[in-house]
């Protein structure tokens, strides 16, 4: 069996699973059908087994329901688990609807993902996202305090600018950014990748497969029940061009008898020691897969093939990523 190797998340950070096990999808966060609750369960405890210690999930992922589901599935081995919750977003009606990032609500969501998780202490705290709402020093310095209580290990960040990102690294240290980071989309290269590497933070990488796009099962249309079609990425000719890109990908898949899938989270896995993939599954039997990508080596020339084919701009279209 594949043993997933063991990281510092950022400069003299916890050591963590390279790859990171994201649960939002074990449940209906955007009203979408409730998954099988025992299968994920067994997903979480399979994954501790197989290495796999970084577990991300959100306060308001299911209202609530999956941080329920995570407590479930690390009682007993709360020491196996190195626990990372989003806070801040409010999901009305299968929507989300804004933000709340005050102080007084910050120490209401943490109470109660104490509660919720059945644990003492969460390793990773973040808010989901920052806007100007309420100001950095007080969203940064609550947290600050939380993990002064003990209530909070480290501090995390998700989904922000280089710029938030050093101011916030200068309030008080950050230890891990959340963003979305694939082939597919690269923006983040320019500035922000730059950025935590020079503050020694460490990268938690999520959307590997661009939200379905590299997996090389997608096919134009998609069916009009589905999420992407919110996104100008997965709509009309957009579609059409962005499929023809991820050709390249599925042939050299083909030649490398993988999946289009793996090659997606080993591209991601291979741009440095302070990047961890975070994958969502739902399934053991995606367990196996998922890190047996881990071990995909590229060459030389397949890394020059791949980073010429989906240069910065290659996808057309946009997705919540460019905000």
């Amino acid at each position: 069996m594949t043993t997933i190797r063991k990281i510092a998340l950022g400069k003299n950070g916890p050591s963590v699973s390279k790859l990171g096990l994201g649960c939002m999808r074990m449940s209906s966060v955007w009203g979408g059908p409730m998954k099988d609750e025992n299968e994920s369960v067994l997903t979480i405890q399979k994954a501790l087994d197989d290495g796999i210690n970084f577990l991300n999930t959100g306060d308001f992922y299911g209202s609530g329901h999956n941080e329920l589901l995570v407590g479930k599935a690390i009682k007993g081995r709360r020491d196996d688990a190195f626990i990372s919750v989003k806070f801040g977003g409010i999901v009305y009606g299968g929507q989300f609807i804004g933000l709340d990032l005050r102080p007084i609500a910050i120490k209401n969501f943490i109470n109660y993902s104490l509660v919720r998780l059945g644990v003492d202490t969460i390793d990773l705290y973040q808010p989901c996202r920052l806007d100007n709402s309420v100001p950095m020093e007080d969203v940064i310095g609550t947290i600050a305090d939380l993990i002064t209580e003990g209530k909070v290990r480290y501090l995390g960040v998700s989904e922000i600018t280089a710029d938030q990102l050093r101011k916030a690294n200068s309030i008080h240290s950050v230890t891990a950014l959340e963003i979305g980071y694939s082939l597919a989309d690269r923006q983040i290269e320019s500035d922000l990748l730059p950025t935590a590497k020079e503050l020694g933070i460490g990268v938690v990488a999520f959307a590997n497969t661009a939200e379905g796009l590299l997996t090389g099962e997608m096919k134009a249309p998609l069916a009009a029940d589905s999420y992407q079609n919110h996104f100008s990425r997965f709509q009309g000719d957009n579609l059409v061009k962005n499929l023809e890109k991820v050709e390249v990908l599925k042939q050299m898949a083909k030649e490398k008898g993988f999946s289009p899938t793996q090659l997606a989270i080993a591209w991601v896995n291979t741009q440095g020691d302070h990047i961890m993939p975070l994958v969502s599954m739902n399934r053991r039997s995606r367990l196996h897969e998922n890190i047996h990508a881990m071990e995909i080596k590229f060459t030389p020339e397949d890394l020059d093939i791949l980073n010429k084919h989906f240069a910065p701009g290659a996808i057309l279209g946009s997705t919540y990523l460019q905000r």
